[in-house]
């Protein structure tokens, strides 16, 4: 649905009431930019603006699939000087990330976790109808692996967003995102999958 802004109020809510949660954030970008527009409310900050008010765990957020064009030479600092992993899509190409999420199985324990993806994390190829693609994405399957591996975590929340219609001409990008929001109910805590 939406665009990335309404993780933010989300967030805000399910730290009510858990606490600083952790994050598995799949994404083309960090969403960590201080304003954008002029604004500070906006689809590439709602992460920064939850690091300021204590929503997330820092040292259990990792974002995968991260990518794409910038403006900054670095623009992964503010991440890493917060303590987020940062998993660049490069590292991601033509492999299984079943080891990298038992690797953030680990990291993430058995406190609440938030799952918020964003489907630019996907390659255009797949998933075109949205407003910011960028080349070089994550595949279906490693969408699939990055959410089945999600099982067994205290999920407390998920979203999928930035699906844009009007952009989506041929529906596989609504198809696509309908599927991953399927597999995201199917490993929440106690559902039951053969």
């Amino acid at each position: 649905g939406g665009d990335h802004t309404i993780t933010y109020p989300i967030l805000q809510a399910v730290a009510e009431k858990q606490g600083p949660v952790g994050l598995v954030h799949v994404d083309a970008h960090t969403d960590t930019a201080d304003r954008a527009l002029g604004e500070k409310i906006y689809h590439g900050t709602p992460f920064r603006r939850c690091v300021e008010e204590g929503l997330l765990d820092c040292s259990r957020v990792v974002q995968i699939g991260i990518r794409g064009s910038s403006y900054d030479p670095d623009p992964y600092k503010y991440c890493r000087d917060q303590g987020f992993r940062v998993v660049l899509a490069e590292e991601c190409w033509s492999k299984s990330l079943v080891p990298l999420m038992a690797e953030v199985r680990k990291q993430m324990g058995d406190k609440p976790v938030y799952i918020s993806f964003d489907i630019d994390g996907l390659d255009p190829a797949y998933a075109p109808g949205t407003g910011t693609p960028e080349i070089a994405g994550l595949t279906p399957a490693q969408a699939l692996e990055i959410i089945r591996g999600c099982k067994g975590l205290s999920i407390v929340g998920c979203d999928l967003v930035e699906v844009a219609p009007m952009y989506d001409v041929s529906g596989n990008t609504a198809l696509l995102a309908a599927n991953l929001l399927f597999e995201m109910l199917c490993v929440l805590p106690g559902v039951k999958t053969m």
